[in-house]
């Protein structure tokens, strides 16, 4: 529930930096900030300006830090709320004394999330664009910020609007009739009808189909690297990096641990997993890296069989195509710069390959868009163009907003009433409803902002 008293909460990352901030929001803002802050020189504030001065304790006037403050008046801030904004130096003492003394002069503690629900329930943003704040904040490659900047900036919205529109056109023609009884939908009418549904079908259907495409950007994918050992695993994990992250040498076995790394792959966020080659073994510890990777397999994204070209395909090689037997698999072919020996078995010969060569970088952009590809739907998008849902709880909303259409074009085929429309009509509308926060339960709400750090 929303409380209209004083929030406050230190909004820098923990740690030591150059700068830290407190924000501050709610009625007594400006009343806190004017009781802390001594101006150099002397004046009032000027909304929308910085100021220069110092924070000091009211009671005995002693400095606690030199800062610049800012003052935004409602409702020309994020929370549509006074705001007052503390820029002080970064350490984590001096950052939280100040708190203090914000707090001492009647400010709370923000909950997590607290600012962005503000600005959410003041009307500032729907719902769609608070939860795109996070993905922003979390995002990993420039698609990924591209996709949530979209989002934010209420491009996602505006086509759940028109959703929305098409919906309330359909449910005003129909409620027409159910305030008029004795009137029987024409032809004409039912033709109206069937187009607002046509219309509005298709819409939830291309948010839908875009998901995919969204989850990727958004969450990235993992992609686990796997094959016998010595063929090249940790040489291709590190050309993907572009740096030096696991140990290559010409000894089979050398990696016996997993190792994680995140990298982009053509704007798709890539957990990249380097596992211990697959093998028959006695040692104890390769032993173990063989069952961690094997573990790991089922939870993999895609996995990129990695075979050595130059030498032929042989019984290890059989024991790895058996542990990925039913994933989603790449083979990739490394060694292209040697004489070629590898004659793939028939087997495999049904599963997309690349050929590389982690000596030469031959093939490597080829396999990036490969990976990229087998994910998004029509290749690589142009980040002016993502327009997509990214959460599997919207795409549940707009899934039944398409279910609710398609019942109701069979409610209208078979001559149903007025009142019988408009029920799927309405639960449509509600769906929608749910994504921009016009219907969503505070229960739900308490768990979406529940994931935001404090002071966002």
């Amino acid at each position: 529930m929303y409380r209209a008293d004083t929030i406050a909460a230190i909004s820098t990352p923990q740690g030591e930096g150059g700068i830290g901030i407190i924000r501050i929001s709610g009625p007594h803002s400006l009343t806190i900030l004017q009781q802390l802050f001594r101006i150099i020189p002397n004046g009032g504030f000027t909304s929308h300006r910085f100021y220069y001065g110092e924070i000091v304790q009211p009671a005995t006037a002693m400095v606690h830090d030199e800062a610049l403050v800012v003052y935004m008046q409602s409702p020309r801030s994020f929370t549509r709320e006074d705001v007052v904004e503390i820029h002080c130096h970064g350490g984590t003492v001096i950052l939280q004394q100040i708190l203090r003394l914000v707090l001492a002069q009647g400010a709370r503690l923000a909950d997590p999330g607290e600012f962005t629900r503000r600005a959410f329930l003041n009307g500032r943003i729907d719902l769609l664009q608070a939860e795109s704040v996070i993905d922003l904040i979390r995002a990993k490659t420039e698609a990924s910020v591209a996709l949530a900047q979209h989002q934010r900036d209420g491009s996602v919205s505006g086509r759940l609007h028109d959703l929305q529109q098409l919906l309330r056109q359909l449910l005003a023609l129909i409620e027409a009739y159910v305030d008029f009884p004795d009137e029987d939908l024409g032809e004409t009418d039912g033709s109206v009808l069937q187009d607002l549904q046509s219309s509005a079908l298709a819409l939830a259907r291309e948010l839908i189909a875009g998901y995919r495409e969204g989850k990727v950007l958004r969450d990235g994918i993992s992609v686990l690297i796997a094959g016998k050992p010595n063929v090249g695993k940790s040489s291709l994990l590190n050309t993907l990096l572009r740096e030096k992250r696991a140990i290559v040498t010409s000894i089979p076995g050398t990696t016996r641990d997993l190792i994680e790394e995140v990298v982009s792959l053509r704007g798709v966020p890539v957990t990249l997993l380097d596992t211990a080659g697959i093998c028959q073994s006695d040692d104890p510890v390769e032993q173990e890296g063989i069952r961690m990777a094997q573990e790991r397999i089922p939870t993999a994204d895609l996995i990129l069989f990695l075979l050595d070209s130059s030498r032929p395909f042989d019984a290890d090689d059989g024991v790895v195509a058996e542990a990925l037997s039913g994933r989603n698999v790449l083979i990739v072919t490394n060694k292209s710069d040697l004489p070629p020996l590898m004659v793939l078995p028939d087997a495999l010969s049904d599963i997309p390959s690349v050929s590389i060569s982690t000596t030469t970088g031959a093939g490597i952009e080829e396999l990036k868009e490969t990976v990229a590809e087998m994910f998004l739907r029509g290749g690589i998008p142009d980040s002016r163009e993502l327009v997509l849902l990214s959460k599997a709880r919207h795409r549940d909303a707009i899934a039944r907003v398409e279910g609710s259409l398609l019942h109701f074009a069979e409610a209208l085929s078979a001559g149903m009433s007025p009142e019988i429309l408009a029920l799927d009509i309405r639960d449509a509308l509600e769906a929608i409803g749910q994504v921009t926060g016009e219907t969503t339960p505070d229960d739900i709400l308490d768990l979406i902002f529940g994931q935001f750090c404090i002071g966002k």
